[in-house]
């Protein structure tokens, strides 16, 4: 027998359009969500953009979700990444130069340099990777699914998952490291 959803509960508060259900929803679900897009996506703007639309397609139908059928989180991870896809095919030009969030104030300045010039180099190179191969790294990397469950929300074997997550960081290796000789390093 199969363990209930962890989310069943507030996903029927949802469906009943009950405020604090909804609210506990967004609270536990938004922070993944948003890094999900971002790092799908590569623009906070755009991932904001996508949650929202995420949250629209649970109110719709949080209804009519029978637990059981398939886990919330799954499916809920799928129509993020649907809604990143339909987005990526929209406009190729991904923006890759938005700059991390505010670093921890006590880092030296040499250091949030060093760390904002490898997360822009991790995010140029993420963005290069063929989308599928982009998926599974952000949702077993980034989303710390386990690889049944990543291998599952994408629809392919575990065998699948590993073979796309091996060409993956082999991929992201060459790509950073051809950023890397193509600039000066002090």
């Amino acid at each position: 027998m199969s363990e209930r959803d962890p989310d069943a509960e507030l996903l029927a508060g949802v469906g009943k359009q009950e405020p604090a259900a909804i609210r506990a929803l967004v609270a536990r679900k938004l922070p993944r969500l948003l890094a999900l897009a971002t790092r799908m996506l590569g623009d906070r703007m755009e991932a904001e953009d996508v949650a929202q639309d995420a949250f629209i397609r649970v109110w719709e139908n949080a209804s009519r979700w029978r637990e059981g059928e398939a886990r919330f989180d799954t499916w809920l991870h799928r129509v993020a990444i649907n809604l990143c896809y339909d987005r990526l095919r929209g406009h190729r030009p991904t923006p890759v130069d938005e700059i991390p969030d505010e670093a921890d104030p006590s880092a030296p300045p040499d250091a949030e340099l060093e760390a904002r010039a490898r997360d822009a180099h991790v995010k140029a190179a993420l963005a290069k990777l063929p989308s599928r191969q982009r998926e599974a790294l952000v949702l077993n990397y980034y989303q710390e699914l386990s690889n049944a469950d990543a291998a599952a929300l994408m629809g392919v074997t575990v065998e699948a998952l590993e073979s796309l997550l091996s060409r993956a960081r082999r991929n992201l290796r060459d790509l950073l490291a051809e950023s890397e000789s193509g600039k000066d390093t002090p």
